[in-house]
This record gives C-alpha cells, sequence and structure tokens, in this order.
C-alpha cells in the first residue's frame, strides 16, 4: 500500500490501514499496522493528532457586554487506538485533551476538556458478503451526516462532539442506511468527569443512495428531546421530529447541493411547525490553472411568527456544524435568511485561497438572534429590524505535507440595523484566527 495514497478521515475510526500488510516495515507503517496474529487478521493501529489555534478577537459580541480585545490560545491532543479482531469484530477508542488559556470570560463549553472519552465502541459485523455489510456499533462514537446541516461532529470548535449510544449500519455499493439511538454529553472541563444524560435523546434514520454520475440522494428523520429548551417564546420541555431529504452532486465541473426538513412536535403544551429550504450551486473549473471555484448558497430557516400564541415556528438545527457560517461564527442556523457567495483557488502546491461574504437576516422580526450552536444568543426585544450583519471572510490554507497543516483566516463583521437597534453602544467586530495540525 502507498502511505501518500492514504488521507487522513474526518472520522478517524472510519480509516483502514490493513493494506500496510505486506508494506515494508517503515517506524511510521509499524505504528498503523501492528500485527498480533500470524496471519495478520489481528492487528492494531494507532494514531493521533495535536492541533495548535491562536486566535485574536475585537468586539466578539458586537460591543454588548464591552469584552474589546480579546487574545486567547486553543490546543488540542487526539489520540487513539483501532484493534480489529479479525474481519468482523474491532475495538474502537480516542482520548482526547483540549486546553484553552488567555481567554478574557474564560472558556466557552466548546474550548476546554483536560482530558476524556472522545470514542469507545465495539462493532460487530454479523453480515458480509459482495460489497454488502451490516454493522452493529455499541458505544460511545462520533457521528456526522450529510453537509452537517443537523447531525456534525463539529471539527472547527476545539471539541468535537460525541453521543453515547448504538448504531446500526448497512452499507452497499449505492444504498446506506444507519439507524440510531444515542444520549448526548454534558461537558465539564476537568479529568474523566464529562457525564450523560442516559437517556436517549437523539434517534433517527438516516439513508444516501447514489446514482451513479447523477448525483446522490438523501433521505433521514430525526427525533430530539430536550428539557428546558429555550427560545426567544420562551423555556419549555421540547420534543421535535425531523423529516427531511438532500439531493447533491460533487467534484469537478457544475456540483450542487439541495436540502430542505419540516419539524413537528411539542414545545411545552404548544405545536411546533417549522422549517428550512437550502439551495447551493458552484463550478469548478478544472482546466484552468489553480482549479478556481465559484459558490452560491442561500438558506431559509424559519423563525417564531407570533410570541405567546401557543406555537412554535423556531427551526431546530439540533447538533449543527460549528462553523458553518464562518470563521467565528456569531449567527446560527435558526430564524436566518442568508445569502454566502464564495470563491476558492488554489493558489500553489497545497495552498489554497478562499473569500466570502455573507448576508445575513432574520426570518422573523418576532423571533430573536441564534448562536451558531442553535440556542438563543440575542432576543428579538421588540425590534422590527431584519437585517443582521454582513460577514466578510479571507482564510488561506496550506497543506505542508500529508501530515502536516496551516490555515490563517481573517473576519470582519459589519452590523446592521438589526444589531444597532438593539446594542446601543454596538461596535463591528473582527477576528483573525490561525491554526497549525499535526497528524499520524
Amino acid at each position: 500500500m502507498n502511505l501518500l495514497a492514504q488521507s487522513f478521515k474526518l472520522m478517524r475510526y472510519d480509516e483502514d490501514y490493513s493494506g500496510l500488510k505486506d508494506s515494508a516495515r517503515t517506524f511510521y507503517n509499524r505504528i498503523k499496522y501492528i500485527p498480533l496474529s500470524q496471519t495478520g487478521n489481528v492487528y492494531l493501529s494507532l494514531g493521533g493528532e495535536v492541533r495548535e489555534e491562536l486566535d485574536y478577537a475585537v468586539n466578539e459580541d458586537w460591543g454588548e457586554t464591552g469584552v474589546g480585545r480579546d487574545v486567547f490560545l486553543l490546543q488540542r491532543y487526539h489520540i487513539h487506538a483501532d484493534l480489529h479482531l479479525g474481519n468482523r469484530v474491532r475495538f474502537f477508542g480516542q482520548l482526547r485533551s483540549g486546553l484553552e488559556d488567555g481567554r478574557r470570560n474564560g472558556p466557552r463549553r466548546i474550548d476546554e476538556d483536560k482530558l476524556n472519552v472522545e470514542n469507545l465502541f465495539v462493532d460487530f459485523m454479523p453480515y458480509k458478503q459482495l460489497g454488502r455489510t451490516l454493522t452493529l456499533r455499541v458505544g460511545r462514537q462520533e457521528i456526522q451526516y450529510g453537509s452537517g446541516r443537523l447531525i456534525d461532529v463539529r471539527d472547527g470548535p476545539n471539541l468535537r462532539l460525541y453521543f453515547d449510544g448504538v448504531k446500526v449500519a448497512y452499507a452497499s455499493p449505492h444504498l446506506n442506511v444507519d439507524a440510531f439511538v444515542m444520549a448526548d454529553a454534558m461537558v465539564n472541563t476537568g479529568l474523566f468527569d464529562n457525564t450523560s444524560t442516559r437517556k436517549a435523546n437523539l434517534w433517527g434514520i438516516y439513508s444516501s443512495y447514489i446514482f451513479p454520475k447523477s448525483g446522490n440522494l438523501d433521505f433521514y428523520y430525526l427525533g430530539i428531546n430536550r428539557v428546558n429548551a429555550r427560545f426567544d417564546e420562551g423555556v419549555a420541555n421540547e420534543s421535535r421530529h425531523t423529516l427531511g431529504g438532500r439531493f447533491w452532486k460533487s467534484g469537478g465541473g457544475f456540483f450542487y447541493n439541495f436540502e430542505g426538513a419540516y419539524q413537528f412536535g411539542k414545545f411545552g403544551l404548544g405545536r411546533i411547525s417549522a422549517w428550512t429550504g437550502s439551495a447551493e450551486i458552484g463550478y469548478l473549473f478544472e482546466n484552468i490553472q489553480g482549479s478556481p471555484t465559484v459558490k452560491l448558497r442561500n438558506d431559509y430557516i424559519s423563525g417564531d411568527k407570533t410570541k405567546g400564541d401557543n406555537a412554535l415556528e423556531t427551526f431546530n438545527p439540533l447538533y449543527p456544524k460549528g462553523g458553518y457560517f464562518g470563521l467565528n461564527p456569531q449567527v446560527g442556523p435558526a430564524n436566518l435568511i442568508d445569502i454566502h457567495p464564495s470563491l476558492s483557488w488554489n493558489a500553489g502546491k497545497g495552498v489554497t485561497l478562499t473569500m466570502d461574504v455573507v448576508f445575513n437576516w432574520r426570518y422573523s422580526s418576532q423571533d430573536g438572534l441564534y448562536g451558531p450552536s442553535g440556542s438563543l444568543n440575542m432576543s428579538s426585544s421588540g425590534s422590527t429590524e431584519k437585517y443582521i450583519g454582513t460577514a466578510y471572510l479571507t482564510s488561506i490554507s496550506w497543506q505542508v505535507n500529508q501530515f502536516l497543516d496551516f490555515n490563517v483566516g481573517v473576519q470582519y463583521f459589519e452590523t446592521g440595523p438589526f444589531i444597532n437597534d438593539v446594542i446601543p453602544q454596538h461596535r463591528d467586530g473582527f477576528f483573525v484566527g490561525s491554526v497549525i495540525g499535526f497528524k499520524f
């Protein structure tokens, strides 16, 4: 197996190093494939990650609490072991350490967890034949589906997201179906002190079908239960169901990603009726030097129409991607309309330049502003203004080699009439982030 052909996956448990069985026994190959039986069917693979991030933020809260300038360091350390006992049983474990230093208001929930278990599960494969497999996964695990609009591992923030639960996965050349029942966790900042809800609060079925040379089609159902969920409408227990679909195509030339979802359920004694629609189209110019890519995305995400009417129309993004709307997103995927053009260009060997602009409106003037996790960030405060503001972003990423990468990004957020209306001492936001990462 050519080592350079093996790229690191977003989910490290998706990597397969069994092909190193008959390769040259270099030091790196020895830790990626450690045979524990004469046949080599029982083997252990080791890996890890080190990530250092230095951030500089000005008016991260648009001047609401007067934080002003802030400089802080984020550190991420991961190490994992992947034990295969033949072709049908497997154990995967991963430890994480996330550290924060220098932030004025202390670490956010996504910043610090000194030492904890990120993944710890066992896979049983009762069926494996002709490219088709059925796998039962039990334990703590990361999950991600689709483009990360509703369930994402959140690789951007310092702490990735995980769940405790059970998943059954069917995989074939054209059809993949996952069914799962999960419980999320409460993150504490100490050593092995995170706690699980111990009660299933996320469940669902996610299916994907591949049409050769035509595109891909996803259908899904997701359910959640949350205690004391907070919206601009109020605080109450929430039971919500999501039905959605996605039609998408990636690769060279014309690509697209269309997704829509409808939500229903109960919020306290009231009913839930919410929806979202997203359209993304773009073109990758493969035959032009630098392979520039132009892309345009537009999202409509419903908000509550009328306060106190015993109905909630605010869309809940569940567990969305942390950086879906920018490098250091201040606006999240609820009660939102956005238009997002972008341009990227491969400027040199391993170097990619990306430029974005994001225009943000509130969908409903009766609902507030929500953060990147979907939690309420700012009440509507009686303002009738809808335009939130404009984010201008530029980033440069450099894949130095297979193991090392470096990224730097700049973001300027120009506040709009809504922010200016509800924050008397409003200030535009500015953010610079630099990240260096090493994986093995």
